[in-house]
């Protein structure tokens, strides 16, 4: 009887141990950016309404103390928010490095099965360079959509630091008016 066998397996047979090791990385990459999601969605914002109504309860807006205090408040709120950007940041780093590495380990073994068997059938060679540039073609798919995660969150904490700047200043003026 003959089963057909998953793509999927066939994948992460064709690219050996560092596939999926890649998939392994890929998951742990994919999952700090949807928690960090989850975090913006719902956690900052609340966090940054309540900072927003701690900051209005105080009496003194404008010395110098209260506007160290209102830099700490929201340097904290932002720290928070950027804290897994360098863990982010080394995923996708290390996703092309493992790539080549299984280019290189796959290129190492095509060499030495043709070395094996002395013979220069470049059919089962081609087989084997192109499983062994699977797992760089991998490396690289998952880097490039991590950055692009990254580049987004970086640019989503810039505006909100600016945005919560500015929400600060506009809250008080409208209380002092």
């Amino acid at each position: 009887m003959w089963v057909p066998i998953d793509p999927l397996d066939r994948l992460f047979e064709a690219g050996g141990t560092v596939l999926e090791l890649i998939a392994v990385v890929a998951m742990a990459l994919f999952a700090l950016a949807l928690e960090r999601g989850l975090y913006w969605r719902f956690t900052h914002r609340h966090a940054r309404r309540e900072l927003i109504k701690r900051w209005i309860a105080r009496r003194d807006h404008v010395s110098w103390s209260a506007l160290t205090l209102r830099e700490v408040w929201t340097r904290e709120l932002i720290a928070r928010l950027r804290r897994p950007l360098p863990w982010l940041k080394l995923l996708v780093a290390l996703c092309p490095l493992l790539g080549l590495l299984g280019t290189v380990t796959g290129m190492i073994q095509v060499f030495d099965s043709l070395a094996l068997t002395q013979a220069g059938q470049a059919r089962a060679m081609a087989d084997g360079v192109a499983r062994a540039t699977l797992p760089t073609l991998t490396g690289m798919a998952v880097a490039v959509v991590g950055l692009l995660f990254v580049t987004r969150l970086e640019q989503v904490i810039r505006r909100e630091d600016q945005r919560l700047h500015d929400r600060m200043a506009r809250a008080v003026e409208e209380r002092h008016a």
